[in-house]
């Protein structure tokens, strides 16, 4: 699989709330980065720390809407970086917010090896405030 179709496959699980099948994405020692996560930034080592983040996502109250993807291939065919907006609605309060990520994929063999995440985790943290 290509970073390009590891993504769309993303995109898809994203919005079939399906958390758990997003884990199966990444390599068993695959690293995920999170500089500008707060309180502090976040580096998560393995499929089954990944997993466990991605399970507490999947704990949220939000449903996801995957919009404006625009996909950056590189010179390097096991990166790609990925710009797009997620559209979160809170089906108990019907609140919405629009938030912003860039992505950075390295894949290799169909497996997601390593990420770079930046989410504008204020918009995220300012809809679940509003409940």
């Amino acid at each position: 699989m290509t970073p390009r179709e590891l993504f769309d496959q993303r995109v898809r699980l994203i919005h079939e709330n399906r958390w758990q099948d997003l884990a199966q994405q990444y390599a068993p020692d695959a690293v995920v980065e999170i500089p500008f996560a707060p309180p502090q930034p976040i580096r998560l080592v393995g499929r089954d720390a990944i997993a466990a983040q991605l399970a507490r996502a999947g704990t949220l109250r939000l449903a996801f809407a995957v919009r404006d993807v625009l996909v950056h291939e590189t010179t390097d065919p096991e990166v790609i970086i990925v710009e797009y907006g997620y559209d979160l609605t809170d089906p108990a309060t019907g609140h919405t917010a629009s938030v912003d990520n860039i992505q950075l994929f390295r894949v290799r063999d169909g497996l997601i090896t390593h990420t770079r995440d930046f989410h504008d985790h204020r918009a995220i943290t300012e809809l679940l405030s509003r409940s």
